[in-house]
């Protein structure tokens, strides 16, 4: 499905994001709320956004303006998970300068100032952590003030508690390949592992603050619904109320359109933007 615009957020080639306008006028007056997309595939190279660009204009056919972001992930040989710290360097840059893209662009029909992220797998785990920005230590070069001012956050399947992930060896090992485990980066008595892990895991880093819905297959094997669970107790361990969706099926039914779950995200992102359902 090719995009509307393509605009570039950094210098990186991978530090881009495809628009994608609503194709027919909400039935409100005001403009459409910006949803800021982020696609799966293990933080793997061979996965990139064009996996779901079906998704991103099922979701512009529904009322929603949507941008649909790349980032930087792990090398092609051998295929790795993830760059440390360049994928995180990018998922901030993106989340703190797309919506102002959008603004600069003059895109019709779209509201910048009403954003609400959402991803799957990884991408769950990256709008998840986008979200969590202003409980890291503020030495940390990610680290914001305040919340991002986002209408909310809906991750889909994602991989939002790391530890948990890793334990059931989630996607062959990705977790630990993003933190660097496998490349021989990380060395000594695992006290830097450790500190990535406080640094990078969304389970860590709660409460945000900011409305938080989860939609998690029940059948999901690539990753499983303990993971969302593990997170949603923790959310709920410090004072968090985070809404679980729990759903039919397995991994890929919520960035399907041909699914009855893609409609029922599309409604839960409208919700959380306050658009009101997607019709």
């Amino acid at each position: 499905m090719a995009p509307d615009r393509t605009a570039a957020y950094g210098e990186h080639p991978d530090q881009v994001a495809d628009f994608y306008l609503p194709s027919r006028p909400r039935r409100a007056a005001r403009p459409a709320p910006l949803v800021l997309l982020f696609h799966g595939g293990a933080w793997r190279a061979p996965y990139d956004r064009r996996h779901v660009s079906p998704f991103a204009a099922f979701l512009a056919g529904r009322g929603l303006a949507v941008a649909s972001v790349e980032y930087r992930r792990g090398g092609a040989e051998p295929a790795r998970a993830g760059r440390w710290p360049e994928t995180f360097d990018d998922i901030a840059a993106a989340v703190d300068t797309v919506p102002g893209l959008a603004r600069e662009l003059g895109l019709p029909g779209v509201d910048p100032d009403r954003v609400v992220l959402t991803g799957h797998s990884a991408g769950g785990h990256a709008v998840l952590w986008a979200a969590a920005r202003h409980r890291l230590p503020s030495g940390t070069p990610w680290h914001l003030p305040s919340p991002s001012p986002l209408r909310g956050v809906v991750a889909l399947a994602p991989i939002a508690d790391l530890a948990t992930a890793r334990a059931l060896d989630v996607c062959s090992g990705a977790v630990g390949e993003l933190l660097g485990e496998v490349r021989g980066e990380v060395r000594g008595d695992g006290d830097e592992l450790t500190a990535r892990f406080a640094l990078a895991d969304p389970a860590a880093l709660l409460p945000t603050a900011i409305p938080t819905t989860i939609v998690q297959g029940g059948t999901d094997i690539d990753v499983p619904p303990a993971v969302a669970d593990a997170f949603t107790a923790a959310a709920t361990r410090v004072g968090q109320d985070v809404r679980l969706v729990r759903t039919e099926g397995g991994h890929f039914p919520p960035i399907d359109p041909t699914t009855p779950v893609a409609h029922t995200v599309a409604d839960e992102i409208a919700h959380v933007a306050g658009a009101g359902p997607a019709r």
